[in-house]
């Protein structure tokens, strides 16, 4: 008999300074604390060659369209895919700071088809659980006022992800979480949450 507990993938969505990686980070640890294997992702992973490419752009030293940028994004994921499904394979709690719900909302802000966001990620391991941390885009601009890069600029651009990031939300397998809330507050809701799964 299998005794192993089953692999959780848990995602942290919001905007930029909405506090996915603090939450992430927090969730890591108490998972660990509980006994649980753990490991913690970010994307876009600028570790890769992709990520490298991704973040070039993101500076300004490449031009590329929306749909180019997405299509990067989404190699990048694909990119981890093979380390996910062993972490989850061996029972690991894996924590993704953005994943496949941000190609959807950044792609919808400018103007790309959701459905082809979608499925252009259906192979890719599916959340068990997505966590929403909703901010107004003047809240995540406050909060970062150097070295924005230019997504972080666009208070308009900001406001359609957010839209889409609610519209989102509205799906089963998502909590949508006050993210203008003090951090405690917010990661105590966060662990009521995961506990249920864990």
């Amino acid at each position: 008999m299998n005794s192993r507990p089953r692999g959780l993938l848990i995602v942290f969505e919001g905007l930029d300074q909405s506090g996915k990686q603090t939450q992430a980070e927090r969730l890591k640890g108490e998972v660990e604390r509980r006994g649980r294997a753990s490991a913690l992702l970010d994307f876009p992973s600028y570790d890769t060659h992709i990520g490298a490419e991704i973040g070039a752009a993101l500076q300004g030293a490449r031009e590329y369209g929306p749909d180019v940028m997405q299509l990067l994004y989404v190699a990048n994921r694909y990119e981890k895919k093979p380390q996910i499904e062993t972490l989850l394979a061996a029972g690991a709690v894996v924590i993704c700071d953005r994943y496949l719900a941000s190609s959807i909302a950044y792609g919808e802000a400018h103007g790309l088809d959701a459905a082809w966001l979608r499925e252009i990620q259906r192979h890719l391991p599916p959340p068990d659980l997505t966590i929403l941390l909703d901010i107004a885009p003047e809240t995540a601009a406050g909060r970062k006022t150097t070295n924005r890069d230019r997504f972080e600029r666009d208070l308009q651009m900001l406001s359609r992800v957010r839209e889409s990031y609610r519209a989102q939300a509205k799906a089963s397998g998502w909590l949508r979480l006050d993210g203008e809330r003090p951090k405690d507050s917010v990661a105590a809701d966060v662990l009521t949450a995961v506990g249920r799964l864990l």
